[in-house]
């Protein structure tokens, strides 16, 4: 009858050990790469969500101006939680023209992040 009891010369060979150790490196790897993703989808979100803010306070205030918004464009700054965020805002004409047309787009560091349009009367 054998001996259930492991021998002490018995042991992994260097392949097994290259093999397992590679195993867990490529885990490893998959799950900071995951992290990662996350945390900057964490971060577009919440950039998306300020340069948001910084959009629909800008058509709140031509709204509340109670003027009828003069055609052109312009520019200015938004600072939300720290950030900065330059707005752009469009005014355009439409065929009706008790109405115009209110584009506004917040860019990050040259990169567009929201745009919002709306249209506006005269009051």
């Amino acid at each position: 009858m054998k001996s259930l009891q492991p021998t002490l010369g018995q042991g992994f060979t260097l392949v097994e050990v290259l093999v397992s150790l590679t195993i867990v490196s490529v885990a490893l790897m998959a799950g900071l790469r995951a992290s990662g993703t996350l945390t900057n989808n964490a971060q577009r979100q919440l950039d998306m969500a300020l340069a948001q803010s910084c959009a629909e306070n800008t058509l709140q205030a031509i709204k509340l101006a109670e003027q009828f918004p003069s055609i052109g464009d312009s520019s200015q700054n938004c600072l939300q939680l720290g950030k900065n965020f330059q707005v752009y805002l469009k005014i355009r004409p439409t065929p009706n023209p008790a109405f115009r047309r209110v584009d506004v787009q917040v860019l990050d560091q040259k990169f567009p992040l929201m745009s919002l349009s709306t249209v506006i009367g005269k009051y």
